[in-house]
């Protein structure tokens, strides 16, 4: 984007370096054992919580209406984006599974609903769009840059660890071994199904994705664990894709609806960092770490005119408070 680049050429390089960053990840699951050794729980950790603070800002910029809306911050924006917030909290209070595990998207439809009411959503005509859309490899282009992908590479490898943590909860939770050449089976088919996904993700202009925490409690509230309901589960999700009315109906959800859920879920995401910390221990030796490590990330995202100096190369790898992190 400083370069000048189109939105098409911005495209093209993310899925260009998200492409070979899956590459890492595939590579990567074939020694899944070996990397548990180098990148720990508390390096995790770290990474986590930075990842889920970043996207804070993100959620509370929705909140306030939007990145450069007019009325950024007005009365009815906060109001609405707060009432998100109450009701997911109310619902998660609730005793029926159901109801907790619904409570993001009944939030977002019951703001939906208020900002109607508001008058923030104006129904509006829905574009002249084709019933069903077959996704187009490299729709953008192709492209790629160092100084782009190591610190996506980076990310890729702190994600296959903690995916490697996710899969060792699941076996727990489903009653599988946590040892042994079943279990190092598991991590390595897991690991590679990520990376594989990420791959198809890439080529078709869509972002990359990961075992989600979240699911293990799922199964913990729900009781199934069944790899076969994951499949049909996978079919819907492919089928609802290829409507892009489904698309178009989303993205008129009002900005303050949408931040005031997603707020809630990448706090979650920094509070699951905090657990990952708190797990490894918080002794001396760890606390200095994760001190210099915060310190730093924290303060190149509040103040990024403090690498402006550095050569181009450099500035572009650590000027995300992830990688410095």
């Amino acid at each position: 984007k400083q370069r000048g680049g189109s939105p098409e050429d911005i495209r093209a390089m993310i899925f260009g370096v998200c492409f070979f960053g899956a590459v890492v990840q595939i590579v990567l699951s074939r020694f899944i054992g070996q990397l548990r050794r180098v990148i720990t729980p508390l390096v995790t950790g770290i990474v986590i919580t930075l990842i889920g603070i970043s996207l804070i800002k993100v959620g509370i910029t929705d909140l306030g209406g939007g990145f450069n809306a007019p009325d950024f911050g007005a009365p009815t924006n906060l109001a609405l984006g707060v009432f998100v917030v109450l009701t997911i909290i109310l619902l998660n209070r609730s005793n029926t599974p159901w109801v907790r595990l619904s409570a993001i998207i009944i939030g977002l439809a019951l703001g939906s609903l208020a900002a109607w009411f508001s008058g923030k959503l104006v129904p509006q005509a829905l574009p002249d769009l084709p019933l069903v859309s077959l996704p187009i490899p490299f729709r953008f282009g192709f492209s790629f840059d160092w100084s782009a992908f190591l610190p996506i590479a980076l990310i890729y490898l702190i994600s296959s660890v903690e995916t490697v943590g996710d899969l060792t909860a699941n076996c727990m939770i489903a009653r599988q071994p946590i040892s042994g050449p079943s279990y190092i089976s598991r991590l390595k088919g897991g690991v590679l199904g990520d990376g594989v996904s990420c791959m198809i993700a890439a080529t078709f202009s869509a972002f990359p994705n990961t075992t989600f925490a979240q699911n293990n409690g799922v199964i913990q509230l729900t009781g199934v664990a069944s790899r076969y309901v994951a499949y049909f589960i996978a079919g819907l999700l492919v089928l609802l894709g290829l409507f892009t009315m489904i698309g178009a109906v989303l993205q008129l959800m009002p900005k303050p609806v949408l931040g005031g859920a997603t707020l809630i879920m990448f706090g979650t995401v920094a509070v699951a960092g905090i657990k990952i910390l708190a797990e490894a221990g918080l002794h001396r030796r760890n606390v200095l770490i994760v001190a210099i490590s915060l310190g730093m990330g924290l303060g190149v995202a509040a103040v990024p005119e403090v690498l402006r100096e550095l050569p181009k190369a450099l500035h572009n790898i650590f000027e995300s408070p992830i990688t410095v992190g």
